[in-house]
Formats: C-alpha cells, sequence, structure tokens
C-alpha cells in the first residue's frame, strides 16, 4: 500500500466518521428480515467498528497508556534476543517440512484471508446465521483496522528483514522506503492470521476449542521466522496489536447491543498485559 493511498483512505476515514451518526443510525433488523437489509446493516456494524477502534487512543485513561509502556519495553527488551532468535530459526529451516511453510504462506496471505471471511460471511449471511455475521463483522471491521495502522507502520518504520538485505541487522531502519526488503516491522501475516484466529477463537468457551484455533493462528507467524521474513519483536507487536484490535471491536459490538452475545461471552475475560523482568524471564504476558 503506497503512502498517498495510506493517506487518502485515512482522511476518508476521518471525513466519513464526522457523518457517520445521521448515515449509520438504524434498528437492528430482525431475523426474519431480506437478505439485503442484512447485509447493509452488518456493513455499518463494520464500518462504526472501524471508526471506533481508530477513536479509542482519544479516550485512552491512565491504565491504557501503561499498557501501552508495558507493551513498548517489552518490545525492546525481546528485540535484545532478535538476532540470535533469527539465527536459530534460519539454522533450522531446511528441517521444517515443506507443507508447512506453504501452509504459513497461504494462511497469512490477504487472498486466501480475504476468500476464506467471504465464504464464513456469504454463509452466515444466506443462512441468516447471526452469530456467524457477527463474527464475520468482528474480522472485517479489525482486520481492516489492523491491515491499515501495519501497512502505515512497516512503510514509516522502514525496519531489514532478516534475510533480504546483507551487512543489515535488527537496528537497521529505512524510514518511509517503500521497497518491501525494509518492511519487516510488523508482520502483515501475523497481523491477518492472528486478527482471524482470536475473532474466532473469543467465539468458543471450550478451553480446547480455543487451544486448536490459535495453534492454526500460529502456523503463519512461526513459518515467517523459519523463512527469514521477520524478526521475532515483528511477530510480538503484532500480534499484541491483533488481539488488542480484535477485543476493541468486540466490546464496542456488544456495548451497542449489535449482535446477541450469549452469557459465557459476556462474561468473558479481555486479555491483560504486563511486563515480567527476572532473572530468567523477559517479556510481556498475556493473562486471560
Amino acid at each position: 500500500m503506497t503512502k498517498k493511498t495510506i493517506l487518502v483512505l485515512t482522511i476518508l476515514l476521518c471525513s466519513f466518521k464526522i457523518n457517520a451518526q445521521g448515515i449509520l443510525g438504524g434498528e437492528k433488523p430482525a431475523d426474519t428480515a431480506s437478505i439485503g437489509k442484512l447485509a447493509f446493516y452488518d456493513l455499518k456494524q463494520s464500518i462504526k467498528g472501524v471508526g471506533y477502534s481508530f477513536s479509542r487512543p482519544l479516550f485512552w485513561k491512565k491504565k491504557d497508556f501503561t499498557t501501552l509502556g508495558t507493551v513498548v519495553l517489552s518490545s525492546l527488551a525481546l528485540s535484545l534476543a532478535d538476532e540470535d532468535i533469527s539465527e536459530v530459526f534460519l539454522r533450522n529451516e531446511p528441517n521444517v517440512p515443506n507443507l508447512f511453510q506453504e501452509a504459513g504462506t497461504r494462511f497469512g496471505s490477504p487472498q486466501v484471508y480475504f476468500i476464506a471471511n467471504a465464504g464464513l460471511y456469504g454463509f452466515g449471511l444466506f443462512t441468516k446465521n447471526e452469530k456467524i455475521r457477527k463474527t464475520s463483522v468482528l474480522i472485517i471491521a479489525s482486520s481492516f483496522t489492523t491491515g491499515l495502522v501495519q501497512s502505515f507502520t512497516k512503510t514509516l518504520v522502514g525496519r531489514a528483514r532478516p534475510q533480504d538485505i546483507d551487512n543489515l541487522d535488527s537496528t537497521d531502519f529505512r524510514l518511509w522506503d517503500g521497497r518491501s526488503e525494509f518492511h519487516s516491522f510488523p508482520s502483515g501475516h501475523t497481523v491477518l492470521s492472528i486478527t482471524l484466529a482470536h475473532s474466532i477463537a473469543k467465539q468458543f468457551q471450550n478451553p480446547w476449542n480455543k487451544a486448536i484455533v490459535y495453534t492454526l493462528g500460529a502456523v503463519a507467524p512461526v513459518s515467517r521466522l523459519f523463512a527469514g521474513a521477520h524478526w521475532l519483536t515483528d511477530i510480538a507487536v503484532s500480534t499484541v496489536l491483533s488481539i488488542a484490535v480484535v477485543d476493541a471491536v468486540d466490546k464496542f459490538l456488544f456495548k451497542e447491543k449489535a449482535y446477541h452475545y450469549d452469557e459465557g461471552v459476556k462474561k468473558e475475560k479481555y486479555i491483560s498485559w504486563n511486563f515480567a523482568f527476572t532473572g530468567n524471564q523477559i517479556g510481556v504476558i498475556g493473562s486471560f
């Protein structure tokens, strides 16, 4: 995504949000409503969810800035081990099955991602299954937000990838560089994969079902480490970003009563992030 495209999308989003109240209002349609009305309602909720997630920093409180500081400090601490960890993954890449690497590349690609979600939403729409429609709206709004953020950030930061540039390391940056070789931070594959996995996992209460979904969602990020496309901090920050945005949009849909939420989902605790620094432990811990 070019810098001009990013700027235009941001301006359009902000301009649209100013007049959104009148355009996006309206009551929730009944289950017997036409497919067209349901689709239009879902589109409105997706747009409102994007607007909500982008506006959240304006309403942050002390604990939110504390969480941001925790993530930043954890990322800086973790970055100290980036090159050593990358070396381990690259050294073991020949031992990784081609099927795993291929699956990681495919699952995290935008084409497969959007085809999968289009199929999921289409099924929910034509069967008028509200839970599936809600899940797709959560995925759409979250992925648009995280996708725009990661596209802008990777161009702005310009971090060198582990394997693409000779004689450069994890601390080399080329601000506003359009070359893909300097688009390591954050990881687009991770953003899409974790956004999808977290959105789907939130629909389950059974921890084993959640574990299966998260395991599948981790295939793309891990495969990118073996491929030398990203540093560990690229993956970690992308994961935190995706989870935070999905939780924000999900919270918005719940507060707006846009869709039906089961009692178990209502009581669900969102992830809180804490910085861990001990004799043998450095990093960020997400508590469920």
